[in-house]
């Protein structure tokens, strides 16, 4: 028994150990954007007593869609769909966060209606959407983004808060904004595609505003302990780009702490997307906040158990999330403390498409996919 297997507290939460599934998108919704059979099953197998696991990017509004299939709160058919996932979680006795998420400028008017998709600034990701092409989906280039006018700015903060009321009727546990990978609070943050003038530009203060005041709207629905924060210092997903990250990142991470949220969530530096940037990079940006934010910290980024127990070990973090390692291991917890041996994922059914790659990967004991 090492520190990643025992157990923790998350604001209300008793945890049984530190493994905690990421925010994965995948893009198996149906028809609406909601989620069906096929999520309740995965997000059900995924669930042991005591565990977290953080539902996938979820948007506050269709204007905030970016990939074609992924899951929306701002219906109550989603709202439905998503009350069934947590009540199938909840009966293995695990706890459930959602990720609340705008896409910003990543959105694409094929996913919107025909929209422009808005952002901070007219300022294009170099990124791909993922928008439909008949029955499958297709990648497509970003559009120059619609500038928010600062009147617009009320009535997106107000989609998350009730984002945040929705999640809290369809049974979560608690919310975790999705501040990272280039999404529009990062554009905010972020002075490489925020060039605002107002008061939400400029200065780091401004830059700031607007992640603090969506905080604000969900911490009024949720209270603090009870909702979370994601970001991505070092992030190069999303064309995103800071000219001091460590001041920028240093300071919102000091400005959280009035909230006594959760966990802060830090994408570490070595991952891109679903991509390896590096191996064997330090996860230092854990290290760098872990002086500045007061609560739990849950890094991301690469992780297998070695590298778990060592941050866990080290004190840079509290909690560690895996991604592709929990996509191929549905029963991945009891694995890792096994030291027993891991399915491998396949990257071809990561995004998009049925079964196959989603809720059919073995358990112990059971067949393994290759």
């Amino acid at each position: 028994m090492t520190e990643l297997f025992s157990p923790t507290q998350v604001g209300p939460l008793h945890l049984a150990h530190r493994i905690v599934l990421a925010p994965l998108t995948r893009l198996r919704t149906e028809a609406g954007d909601v989620p069906g059979d096929l999520m309740v099953e995965y997000y059900s197998q995924r669930a042991s007593n005591g565990a977290l696991l953080i539902a996938e990017a979820t948007s506050v509004s269709p204007l905030g869609i970016a990939y074609a299939g992924a899951p929306g709160i701002y219906t109550d058919a989603q709202m439905a769909g998503w009350k069934r996932v947590t009540e199938a979680v909840h009966a293995k006795g695990a706890s459930l966060y959602l990720q609340l998420w705008h896409g910003g400028r990543q959105a694409h008017p094929d996913n919107t209606g025909g929209e422009l998709p808005v952002a901070p600034s007219a300022i294009r990701s170099e990124e791909k959407s993922v928008i439909r092409a008949g029955d499958s989906i297709a990648e497509a280039e970003q559009v120059v983004p619609r500038a928010l006018l600062i009147e617009d700015i009320p009535g997106i903060i107000d989609e998350f808060r009730r984002g945040a009321e929705r999640a809290k009727a369809a049974g979560f546990d608690g919310v975790e904004l999705h501040g990272a990978n280039g999404y529009l609070p990062d554009q905010f943050l972020q002075d490489g595609s925020n060039h605002r003038e107002d008061a939400y530009g400029g200065s780091i203060e401004n830059r700031a505003r607007f992640t603090l005041e969506v905080l604000d709207a969900l911490v009024s629905v949720w209270g603090g302990d009870r909702v979370a924060l994601r970001i991505s210092p070092s992030g190069q997903f999303g064309s995103m780009s800071d000219s001091n990250p460590s001041a920028t990142f240093g300071y919102l991470a000091r400005a959280i702490n009035r909230y006594g949220l959760a966990y802060l969530h830090i994408v570490e530096p070595r991952v891109r997307g679903a991509d390896d940037l590096e191996v064997n990079v330090p996860a230092v940006a854990s290290k760098a906040l872990r002086n500045v934010f007061n609560g739990p910290i849950l890094a991301a980024g690469g992780f297998d158990r070695d590298s778990a127990e060592q941050i866990i070990a080290t004190g840079d973090a509290d909690l560690v999330a895996f991604g592709r390692l929990f996509i191929a291991n549905p029963d991945l917890p009891e694995r890792l403390r096994r030291g027993v041996a891991l399915n491998a994922y396949n990257r071809d059914t990561f995004y998009g498409g049925g079964a196959e790659g989603y809720v059919d990967y073995g358990f112990l004991n059971e067949e393994v996919v290759a």
